[in-house]
């Protein structure tokens, strides 16, 4: 389940970036820390203005309620010079966005 919601977030950074991004941007920073079963974070930013950022946690280990918590952020910089952010958690209810562009319901 850790997978698909890295996946996932990998997959919505890729889709956000605007098209025809600096092909030659740089990554300035790229941190993993896998923590075992109870969770991991992971983060990184290039030069064109990507960044990404991800925690997890492990909730009622062992059980039958067992669960994972992950909240984290994706920015790029748009076509029309505007950063964009998405402030994430996925959990038991779901993937739920939030962000300035987002319509709310």
């Amino acid at each position: 389940m850790k997978v698909i919601f890295v996946v996932a977030a990998l997959v919505a950074v890729a889709l956000a970036a605007p098209q025809g991004a600096d092909k030659d941007a740089t990554i300035l920073r790229n941190d993993l820390e896998n923590i075992g079963v109870d969770g991991y974070n992971w983060g990184y930013e290039t030069s064109n203005g990507i960044k990404a950022e991800e925690q997890a946690t492990l909730n009622n280990a062992g059980t039958e309620n067992e669960s994972i918590s992950v909240r984290g952020s994706f920015s790029y910089l748009g076509a029309d010079g505007v950063t964009y952010t998405v402030n994430y958690i996925a959990d038991e209810n779901g993937f739920q966005p939030e962000g300035a562009h987002i319509p709310k319901n």
